[in-house]
Order: C-alpha cells, then structure tokens, then sequence
C-alpha cells in the first residue's frame, strides 16, 4: 500500500462528520463521550482517531492484496456461498446494486472473528493461505483492537440509552458465536465508468469501522431520497458507523443510515481502491428487538412511528437477521432481482 495516491478532489460535495478522539473516550472523557453520542444519534456515522496504528491497519491491507491476488480457481475454493454465510471469498457480480439488475463491482474477503480467536481451531471454515499464515499475527491483533474499541463504545451508549451496566456488553460477548468478521475489499479501477461498487444498504450489524485511502463512500443526507454525498477520507482516521441491531436494540434512538460505495472520484478512479472493515455485530443467539423492558428511554423511543425501522418478531435472533438480510441482495438468491426491488436494496425506506 506504498504507491503514491491522488488526493481526494476539492470540488465535491462531503459530508461532514464528527470527530471522536479514541483516546479521550477510553479514558472516559465527558466530552468525548457526548460527541459519539451525538454522532451516533443524529446521522451514524463519525470519525474516529487514535483508534489504531498503521502497523494494525497496514499488514492487513497487505494480506488483502495476497489473497485477492490469487487465481480465481483457488480463491473460489473458499467461496462464501449462497445460503447466508459471509466467512470467506465474494467474488464481483455477487450482488445487485440497483433496480435494473446491475451488480456490484467489489471483490472480498472476510475473515472470522470467531475463527481468529480460536486459531489453529477451525470454528466456521479455513481461507486461502495468506490468511491462514497471517491469521495469528496479523488478523487476531486487528480484530482484538476492533473488539476492544467496540466494547468502550457499547458502554457508552449503554449510559446514554439508561441502560443497566453490561446490558449491550453481554448480548456481544466475544467468547460466543457470531457474525462478527473483518473484510478487505478490492474496487477495480474505474476511469470514467459509471457503476457502483456495493449499492445503497445499511449495515446489518451493531457497528462498522473502515479504513480506507480512497474516496467512494457515499452516504445519504438524513430526510432526502437521492442527496448523496461523499465521505472525504482522512490519513489516520477511521470512518465508523451504526447499524440495524444497535438501531432495532435502541428503539431507533441510535441511527444506522443508508450509504454505498461508488468507484472513486476524479483522478483517484484510475487506482485500485482498497479498505478494509471491521463489522462487529451482536452474538449469534441475540434477540433483535428494542431493550423497552430494560430502558424508559428506549421504550418511548418505540412509541414514535419515525424511530421505528423494522416491526421484527419476538424470537428473531441476530443470526436469523443476517441471513435474511444477506439474501435480500445475491444475484444467485432464489427470488434474484425481485427481492432487491422489494427491499429498495435495504430493509426499510421510510429511514431514508
């Protein structure tokens, strides 16, 4: 991740975002701890620095880069599949991007967080050699510090939300099962070429860190239906975000928002694009409903139609969301481009 990049051009419209120093909030800084608040309350997406160093970031960019560079007959050995699952390689074309049936122009691969914890013990599956000999000094101190950044801000909004200490902490307990994964994705250059690279959704988890170089996130303004604007990248920052459990488990008091990746903006569409995700995401067993019975905060959050994304029933776990979601946008899915047109591409419009 050496070659020199273009920067990111002056003349388009960005989103400002709220920064938040990692740093401050883990020492419990009030100040701090309001900012997030605010940023997660309000749009759900901020900045965020301090949270980790190149020498965490770097390697697995590099990684990345090995894997996805590998023959497609050997990367498709590891192919996630079609039945929900995420651990593994997604190939570009896997899913659509827009109502016409265009598909997506990102390639990836996830990484376990249950599977790099527990290495040499296979918990989900294996993946390509780069990342199986990288998986216990490059992968698990990635994702530990992702862990350990999610958890501070869990407790957080814990205090916010008037919840009792360790309500959130618990239902994302690390040593239990879940969706909880870290991905590199790769966007080909794209001069001049109008396509997208993952279309509009929101994420389905609890909350998502990004590091990228590149420009391309794009996320929509709050209230408007085609208002995107871009997320300008900034050197050492992460980009982090809310999404749909923490908003279901909130009442919608914490916002997860639409956004979707475009190729990269003016000179930077002749680069690769590459980033790498964090996707921290609730145990696997974990109910996806709003804690009404835990806060009076949330529970007159419920009583507000606007707050509400999502009527889902009692007993639907966090795993059971994932793969609803997941197959709502695969090309290959049983009902194709219908299930895309029915969701909008995401689960509810009426958030938009």
């Amino acid at each position: 991740m050496t070659t020199e990049l273009p920067p990111f051009p002056d003349d388009l419209p960005t989103q400002e975002l709220l920064v938040v120093d990692y740093d401050k909030l883990s020492q419990g800084d009030v100040e701090e701890a309001e900012k997030l608040w605010r940023a997660a309350t309000e749009f759900g997406f901020w900045y965020m620095k301090n949270l980790a160093t190149e020498e965490l970031v770097d390697p697995m960019f590099a990684m990345g880069q090995e894997t996805l560079a590998l023959p497609m007959e050997e990367k498709m050995k590891y192919w996630q599949g079609n039945r929900g699952d995420s651990f593994g390689y997604k190939a570009a074309g896997a899913t659509f991007s827009d109502f016409e049936g265009n598909t997506d122009i990102a390639e990836f691969v996830n990484v376990s967080k249950d599977d790099a914890f527990a290495f040499p013990v296979i918990v989900h599956r294996t993946y390509p050699a780069p990342v199986q000999k990288n998986m216990e000094t490059v992968v698990r101190p990635f994702i530990r510090r992702c862990v350990d950044v999610c958890m501070t801000m869990l407790r957080v909004f814990e205090r916010k939300l008037e919840l009792p200490e360790g309500e959130l902490v618990k239902r994302h307990r690390e040593e239990n099962k879940s969706i909880c994964e870290s991905r590199c994705i790769k966007v080909p250059p794209s001069p001049g070429r109008k396509a997208t690279a993952l279309g509009a959704h929101t994420d389905f988890g609890s909350i998502s860190i990004l590091f990228n170089k590149l420009g391309g996130l794009q996320v929509l303004t709050p209230g408007t239906k085609d208002d995107w604007k871009y997320v300008k990248p900034i050197p050492g920052y992460a980009i982090c975000n809310i999404g749909d459990t923490l908003d279901f488990l909130s009442g919608g008091i914490l916002r997860s928002s639409h956004h979707r990746v475009q190729p990269p903006p003016g000179e930077q569409a002749n680069y690769e694009r590459w980033s790498l995700v964090y996707f921290f995401r609730p145990s696997d067993d974990v109910e996806v409903v709003a804690l009404s019975d835990k806060s009076s905060l949330i529970a007159e959050a419920t009583k507000k139609p606007s707050r509400v994304r999502v009527p889902l029933e009692q007993g639907v776990t966090a795993a059971q969301w994932f793969k609803i979601r997941q197959g709502m946008w695969r090309t290959d899915s049983e009902k194709g481009i219908q299930s895309y047109i029915a969701t909008g591409g995401k689960y509810d419009k009426s958030r938009a």
